[in-house]
């Protein structure tokens, strides 16, 4: 059986009319616009925000045809079409003033509808507000707004102190007329990834709902377990084929690279699409998200505010301190739940608490390999050339020993550039830094790594669990590899995975803060 992917395609038209494998959200795209006049979705970068955007314009359209076999045709009995006015910000970011933005974003109006002839209209808002009405009069029905990634010329200033508010006030003005034409509008759908705040974005759009963490939606966009294996069966079959495993094997090696989104305290299991459909047509199970792009400003911020990298696979908070406007940013937690670098895990109703962690091993091996020069002056290629595959050989064969001698040699032999160094100086007197630096190191071997573990004894530095061993480390910088080892045994720190089906394996490691190594180990 020949299957065609989506791979590029976010253009729902596109993928109905050249029969590309579509997962069908029809039935929560129709229960969506029965919500509210105005809507907002948040979602991380290449989560189908767009294909999502498309399919309401089709709809809207009254394309029926495109609908034929989906779900939406047991629901939708009329076909109505309207008049829709689709705005892609995507193409609005990188502008290096606010002048540019209006200059871009008058462009991309007069672009939109020539036929209306918007240019006697000096601002954006303006612009889109005599479209809004002409739409209106002329067709003598209301209107459909539908604005994708409408946070996009924002991101890249976000931590500029001067640009930020004259871009904000330029998008102000730009949104105002969605509430000036409020009777004109039959349905306004806005996405993005981040959350700015609503009275400074929105102004006196005050009735929007943002549906981004309500359940009924939360599988709106990705792809749910349930739907990976009843709908796509055939797709995992393919591929376990062309691997030379079996299904079973192919959809936990699926499930462990890319699944673990929850988008509410109810949520699926939800698996990145952009990663699984580009894995089904390039017939191999490896990164595609961080291949498409990195959010440098991401890092930059993660390192301004000192982010603790090991506690990214365990934070508990409560939703305002994840789900809140990004412009008032006193950490990266916002930012790296709403970018998709972290998800739910949990949630306690009596506390009403979240438990946040990284979604899975593509994220985690992603962004260990662009965390890694930010935080420790390791370039993630040396990594590679240098020790990667002997040190993955080694945990692996459950030789640690060895392990610990190639990640010796490798730093030993580390190229630091004088000035990183001395930036780093001060972090690396902090024996935080060395936790940090063996946490990025061992999670690019692929294999699954978990920092600052809770245990009835206190925390475990790090544990790391390879295909034939699980590892138990513990760090000391003003103490011996004895000490760190005695620490794992008074604490009981091997107590959680007494019933692990792999052997546990004890680690103590000490430091040399002049040579910039490992000074010592010493395995229990």
């Amino acid at each position: 059986m020949q299957r065609y992917y989506p791979v590029g395609i976010q253009t729902f038209s596109e993928i109905r009319e050249n029969n590309k494998v579509y997962i069908d959200k029809t039935d929560l795209v129709w229960k969506l616009t029965q919500m509210s006049k105005y809507v907002f979705l948040g979602r991380p970068r290449r989560f189908g925000k767009s294909l999502l955007t498309t399919t309401l314009e089709s709809y809207f359209e009254g394309r029926r045809d495109l609908f034929e076999g989906l779900k939406i045709m047991d629901l939708e009995q009329q076909w109505k079409s309207y008049p829709v006015i689709h705005l892609d910000l995507s193409m609005a970011k990188n502008k290096p003033s606010d002048g540019e933005l209006r200059r871009y974003l008058n462009m991309m109006l007069d672009d939109l509808m020539p036929q209306y002839n918007l240019e006697n209209k000096k601002l954006p808002g303006e612009k889109l507000a005599g479209l809004i009405t002409k739409c209106y009069l002329e067709t003598g029905k209301q209107v459909v707004v539908l604005i994708d990634e409408y946070d996009s010329p924002l991101l890249d200033v976000l931590h500029e102190e001067e640009q930020l508010p004259a871009f904000k006030k330029v998008m102000q003005e730009f949104y105002q007329p969605l509430k000036a034409c409020e009777r004109m509008i039959k349905f306004c759908f806005i996405t993005g990834i981040t959350k700015f705040s609503q009275l400074s974005i929105f102004s006196t759009l005050n009735n929007i709902m943002n549906l981004s963490m309500h359940p009924d939606f939360a599988a709106i966009c990705g792809i749910t377990q349930r739907e990976l294996v009843e709908d796509m069966a055939v797709d995992i079959a393919m591929l376990a084929q062309h691997e030379e495993c079996s299904t079973d094997e192919m959809r936990h090696k699926l499930k462990l690279m890319y699944d673990g989104y929850h988008f509410s305290e109810k949520s699926e299991d939800i698996y990145n699409p952009y990663s699984l459909m580009n894995c089904f047509a390039q017939k191999r199970v490896k990164d595609y998200w961080f291949e498409s792009g990195t959010s440098e400003f991401l890092l930059k911020q993660m390192e301004q505010f000192n982010t603790d990298i090991a506690s990214l696979s365990d934070i508990q908070a409560p939703e305002s301190a994840f789900n809140s406007p990004t412009e008032r940013l006193t950490n990266a937690l916002p930012l790296l739940y709403q970018a998709g670098y972290l998800t739910i895990k949990d949630y306690d109703k009596l506390s009403d608490m979240y438990r946040l962690s990284i979604p899975n091993q593509e994220v985690r091996v992603g962004l260990t390999e662009n965390m890694l020069p930010y935080y420790s002056g390791i370039e993630s290629a040396d990594v590679q050339r240098g020790c990667a595959f002997k040190l993955y050989k080694a945990l692996n064969t459950g030789d640690i020993d060895q392990a610990m001698r190639e990640l010796q040699a490798f730093l030993a032999g580390v190229p630091y550039v004088d000035g990183f160094k001395k930036k780093l100086a001060g972090a690396a007197t902090r024996e935080g830094f060395w936790e940090y630096t063996m946490c990025l190191i061992f999670s690019m071997m692929n294999v699954y790594v978990l920092t600052q573990v809770r245990c009835h004894g206190g925390r475990i530095d790090m544990a790391v669990f390879s295909a034939s061993t699980t590892y138990i480390f513990e760090f000391k910088l003003n103490g011996t590899a004895q000490s760190a080892l005695n620490q794992i045994d008074a604490n009981h720190y091997s107590d959680p995975f007494a019933t692990a089906p792999n052997p546990v394996v004890k680690v103590g490691v000490s430091f040399d803060l002049e040579q910039w190594n490992i000074k010592d180990w010493i395995v229990g």
